[in-house]
């Protein structure tokens, strides 16, 4: 398409909804002046074709300004005196020569048109024309937009121009007979063949767009959702694919669609339709480039939008969201708002993005009503990623959000708040005690949900530089949260010590004094994330507070990890594999920190059935610690009550060997007998496993006991040869794990 040198009249702000006023009539006046005499002559020939179509002159406002563009050529000085008082007679030559038919009436009066109806209303489901004169209107408007089709945007500026100056002419305005225009539009385009007349059409549509883009988006928002809601109309797929392309009025039609999605008075339908409307126009390519000054405001809107669509019960926790491999349009009201946020992050650069939510899930996690604010998390951190460009403007954007009224938003807001911390540069936007004095505050609203944010905020601020200062503040709340009944909680802040832990001059002794009537406990907890998490975490503080030194751990860390090696041989057993890998690494962390050399022992042992194994780590437990050979003793004791039969079975593994390897006088008596009357207990387990290992390992209680009751024999035991007495006791294969080869794992004999 060529385009003339002199270009049009600046594009009108996206937010314009005025009519056609003086100014606005002048402007356009003088771009028609400074067109091309091909295009006035173009704009003669199409009104004159639909003054003979309607059986009338056209409108002498028109022709006034035709005959005035034309005086300009000439070099007359152009006014409205030189064509306005001249009588009727002298236009009909003009007429005449277009081959129109003379009118005895004169000006407007002999338009065959209706006539002056009422402003259009708010709404877009109006009828305000008649089916006739729809039709009427849009053939005079492709025609004229046909003829003018080598102007380019001076020709799309002509078209309303002449639209509006005919309309005017009759005593009517454009503005109210957009809804036909669009309507007849609509109608027309499916029977257009492609090429010169469906381009026209399609530029009437734009040329409307400049001056109102509320009033045409309101007209297509009707069209854009068919009855069954399953598949989308092809023809207002057209219309909205063809406003995206046009530079000169995109911007404007994708802020009323912005508006349209934001109005919470707006019919559910209504808002499906802006919804699948905006999905159509983002997709074309270079659209998005129009969001510019409001792209963290459009991302909000749809994320906030998917929050409300799965809180009203329309999206299941795991719904099914259409492949990206599928063709055709999306079905549900969420899949619409999944796509059209996909378009606007792909047709930025974000395609990254978009990649890292579906290898994580979080597509399917944002349109779930308990997974929504996962997902937000998910793609805030994918954004921080991969595109950073937008990270202070939705930080900007947010903020206003955490204290909205409306929950969908304000927790969407906090959501994308939190996640954005983890960004160094956009969490310096604020002060860092506005940030924490914040945070805090959130700890104590009453919604699980709030506090849950608020822990993964102060996770996300203890990983930036120069925050360790603040750990006075931020340590009463992190602990505060380990008692919670909420396991997002306690995992939030599990995971949030971990990383303050990570932070170089890190108070590892504090920390660890703090945690120690604490950590123990949570590796029992019966939520599989937590007991995770508390491994986890751990490991991490005895790899911090090992600090290289040849002498091993010692204080309040030392004391931890003496207290938690029993529950960490035993979780090895966990049915819950995350657990069992994460005690399996802190063990290895604890191993390292104490110099015993057992790393080969803790892996056999993790991974499969060897008796041999774990023998020589009770030998070494004895003997590096006998004074909390009764403590590991009681804490073994208790896993013999487990619900879960694998830990049932290895808690009386590893009491029997614990107490081949104890020399007498080192354990109670009444130790002696509560364990004997526990594992006797078990001889009525229901899992055979479980029976037998019992029924061994009383055997080695009984043993030990006997022979504490014998003083004269006691001084004998203890000088060393209680261990060359009684052979290593021997259990049967477990059927919980697969049995270890003989020497595979260094295991040549028995511990």
């Amino acid at each position: 398409m060529r385009h003339h040198a002199s270009p049009g009249p600046a594009c009108p702000g996206p937010a314009s909804r005025s009519g056609l006023g003086t100014t606005s009539w002048e402007n356009r006046r003088q771009a028609l002046r400074a067109g091309s005499s091909h295009s006035r002559c173009a704009v003669a020939m199409a009104w004159g074709a639909w003054g003979r179509a309607q059986g009338g002159p056209v409108g002498a406002l028109t022709l006034t300004a035709l005959a005035e563009g034309i005086q300009a050529d000439q070099g007359q000085t152009p006014g409205r005196s030189s064509l306005g008082p001249q009588p009727e007679h002298e236009l009909e030559p003009e007429v005449e020569a277009e081959g129109a038919a003379a009118s005895p009436m004169a000006g407007s009066e002999a338009c065959s048109l209706p006539g002056r109806q009422e402003p259009a209303p708010e709404g877009p489901y109006q009828d305000p024309q008649s089916p006739w004169e729809e039709g009427a209107l849009a053939d005079l408007a492709v025609y004229t937009a046909a003829c003018l089709e080598e102007a380019g945007f001076a020709g799309t500026q002509a078209t309303a121009l002449t639209l509006s100056s005919a309309l005017e002419a009759r005593g009517k305005r454009l503005e109210d007979q957009v809804y036909a225009l669009v309507r007849g539009l609509r109608t027309q385009v499916p029977s257009l063949a492609e090429g010169r007349p469906r381009r026209a059409a399609l530029r009437v549509l734009s040329a409307l767009a400049l001056d109102h883009a509320r009033e045409v988006v309101c007209a297509l928002l009707p069209s854009s959702l068919p009855p069954d809601r399953c598949s989308y109309p092809q023809p207002a797929a057209e219309l909205w694919r063809s406003l995206s392309r046009n530079q000169h009025v995109n911007g404007q039609v994708l802020v009323q669609l912005l508006w349209a999605l934001k109005d919470e008075a707006r019919p559910e339908l209504e808002a499906l339709a802006a919804t699948r409307a905006l999905g159509e126009m983002l997709a074309v390519s270079g659209c998005v480039g129009a969001t510019r000054g409001f792209y963290p405001h459009l991302l909000l809107v749809l994320v906030t939008q998917l929050h409300q669509l799965a809180r009203r019960g329309h999206s299941p926790d795991t719904p099914k969201v259409q492949a990206p491999w599928r063709r055709g349009p999306p079905h549900s009201h969420a899949s619409c708002a999944v796509e059209a946020l996909k378009a606007l992050l792909t047709g930025d650069g974000g395609r990254m993005v978009v990649t890292c939510m579906e290898q994580a899930g979080g597509w399917r996690r944002l349109v779930g009503v308990h997974t929504h604010l996962e997902g937000v998390l998910l793609l805030a951190s994918a954004m921080v990623a991969h595109a950073d460009h937008h990270l202070r403007g939705l930080f900007g954007s947010s903020l206003p959000r955490l204290r909205s009224p409306d929950d969908t938003q304000r927790l969407t807001a906090m959501a994308f708040f939190t996640g954005l911390l983890q960004s160094r540069p956009t969490a310096r936007l604020l002060r860092e005690e506005v940030i924490l004095e914040r945070l805090r505050a959130w700890q104590g609203d009453p919604e699980p949900t709030v506090r849950w944010l608020g822990l993964l905020g102060l996770g996300h601020l203890a990983l930036n530089r120069g925050k360790v200062r603040h750990v006075s503040k931020l340590l009463p709340a992190l602990l505060g949260a380990l008692g919670e009944g909420d396991g997002r909680l306690v995992d939030a802040a599990l995971g949030a010590l971990r990383r303050l832990v990570l932070r170089p001059r890190a108070p590892v002794r504090l920390l660890s004094a703090e945690l120690g009537p604490r950590l123990p406990r949570l590796l029992d907890d019966a939520r599989d994330s937590v007991r995770a998490s508390a491994a986890g975490l751990l490991g991490t503080l005895v790899r911090r507070g090992r600090g290289g030194l040849p002498v091993g751990l010692r204080g309040p860390l030392r004391k931890l990890v003496l207290q938690s090696l029993i529950p960490l041989l035993l979780r090895l057993q966990d049915p819950s594999r995350d657990a069992a890998e994460s005690s399996e690494w802190t063990l290895a962390r604890c191993d390292q920190a104490l110099h015993w050399g057992l790393l080969e022992d803790v892996v056999t042992v993790a991974h499969y059935d060897s008796p041999e194994a774990l023998s020589r780590i009770c030998r070494c437990l004895v003997q590096q610690c006998p004074s909390h050979i009764p403590s590991f003793l009681s804490q073994t004791q208790g896993y013999l009550r487990s619900p879960q039969d694998p830990l049932r079975r290895a808690a009386a593994v590893l009491l029997g060997f614990l107490v081949h390897h104890t020399s007498p006088g080192r354990v109670s008596q009444d130790l002696l007998d509560s364990l004997f009357q526990e594992l006797g207990q078990l001889q009525s387990d229901p899992e055979p496993a479980v029976v037998a290992a019992a029924h061994v390992s009383a055997q080695q209680v009984a043993l030990l006991a006997r022979a504490q009751a014998r003083p004269c024999r006691l001084r004998q035991l203890r000088a060393g040869l209680w261990h060359h007495t009684r052979p290593l006791p021997v259990y049967a294969n477990s059927p919980f794990q697969p049995r270890s080869f003989i020497g595979r794992w260094g295991c040549l004999g028995p511990g």
